[in-house]
């Protein structure tokens, strides 16, 4: 195994717990970065010499190398893949009664640009690394021996794999399912497989959307950027009076009503299809008011060059949630750009209240599910934010 140089003191943030090596940070007169294959494995070495785990490399990517152990000389191989995995799937079994969650959330769970989420006996898996590419046959196999999966599908058309010198393109061992049954927080949610947002489903937000159905009794509940229901289908069974959902795909908004008639028959159901911040200036102008209300946005700051143009827009966000709140009302403010910081989401609900001479309470700070760990000295993987707080004079 090759060894990859790093010049002198850019070891310290690497034994502080972080995983990735920038390449400012290698010594290329001793390890040329375009002399590496994209993906191959190599020793990582502080400026002396001195070992500080196993990487792979690509010399194509702004983040050339992901340490994936931290010995020396050790392959990412079908026995650490296993191994790994095995350790993430004790973790999910231990939290969760039924096979229903995210099995691998790459560094967190040590496996970096490996991104797994188990339906059942479906596994829909993304692949954002070249590292991670190279080794999609050992994955593959060890996939089968540990889960014996009905079916995989290799959701891969993703912009991050462009970032990695990959091809983008989806593919499929078995039959994927059209539509996915995900049980949570007490209801059934059908969700898209193939042509769903992400892996078609968002694990993450489930136990921001149980608290917030902890409000939801009685009330006129908003889900903005609903996807197909999430938040609005989980208050709707805690008893909401009204749900309205709001998303630009009608495919989504479709799937929302589906699961809204079926989670909670009684409860009346509407979907508004369009730009979120339209609909919204729409409902204010007509005097619409809610007592519940969820802003799951996109991330609005992809890259940190988006910073000014996505802050803006998540405080334009919050003073339109705000303004459709009823006195008294509850709102969810969630982010999942790792470029926010939880300070400023925070910030831009507060704002957004003190500038209707209004107060805000907090009732909850959430973020990412446990089946999502965070890497502990890797702030960037903590990337969910969720706020409930209540709003009023």
């Amino acid at each position: 195994m090759r060894k990859l140089w790093l010049k002198k003191h850019e070891d310290r943030r690497l034994r502080a717990g972080h995983l990735w090596v920038f390449g400012n940070e290698v010594d290329g007169s001793k390890s040329p970065l375009p002399s590496f294959e994209p993906g191959e494995a190599a020793t990582l070495c502080d400026a002396r010499g001195a070992p500080l785990g196993s990487v792979y490399v690509n010399p194509a990517s702004l983040i050339c190398a992901r340490l994936y152990s931290r010995r020396p000389e050790t392959e990412l191989d079908a026995a650490l893949l296993r191994s790994r995995l095995t350790a993430a799937l004790a973790l999910r079994e231990r939290l969760y009664a039924a096979p229903w969650y995210r099995l691998c959330h790459g560094e967190g769970d040590f496996l970096p640009g490996l991104v797994l989420d188990r339906f059942d006996g479906h596994l829909t898996v993304q692949l954002t690394t070249a590292g991670m590419e190279r080794r999609k046959e050992a994955l593959e196999a060890c996939l089968h021996d540990l889960l014996a999966p009905t079916s995989i599908l290799w959701d891969n058309d993703l912009p991050a794999r462009a970032l990695e010198g990959l091809d983008r393109a989806v593919a499929a061992w078995g039959q994927a399912p059209e539509a996915l049954e995900v049980p949570e927080n007490g209801c059934r949610f059908l969700a898209p497989c193939v042509t769903g947002q992400k892996t078609g489903w968002f694990y993450d937000q489930r136990r921001n959307r149980r608290e917030l159905a902890r409000y939801a009794k009685g009330a006129d509940v908003l889900d903005i950027f609903s996807y197909v229901g999430g938040f609005g289908v989980t208050a709707a069974a805690a008893g909401a009076a009204s749900v309205t959902f709001v998303d630009a795909a009608r495919p989504a908004l479709d799937y929302a009503l589906t699961n809204a008639a079926a989670n909670a028959p009684h409860c009346a159901a509407q979907a508004l299809c369009g730009d979120a911040f339209q609909v919204l200036r729409e409902l204010r102008e007509t005097g619409r008011r809610f007592g519940c209300i969820s802003l799951d946005p996109p991330a609005f700051i992809k890259r940190r060059k988006d910073r000014a143009q996505g802050l803006a827009a998540y405080r334009q966000a919050a003073v339109l949630a705000v303004s459709l709140l009823k006195p008294g009302g509850v709102l969810a403010s969630s982010s999942c750009s790792h470029h926010l910081e939880a300070q400023e989401l925070r910030d831009c609900l507060t704002q957004a209240a003190a500038k209707s001479k209004l107060h805000t309470r907090l009732l909850f700070a959430g973020g990412q599910g446990p089946d999502h760990p965070v890497q502990a000295a890797m702030p960037e993987t903590a990337y969910l934010k969720c706020y409930i707080a209540q709003v009023g004079p």
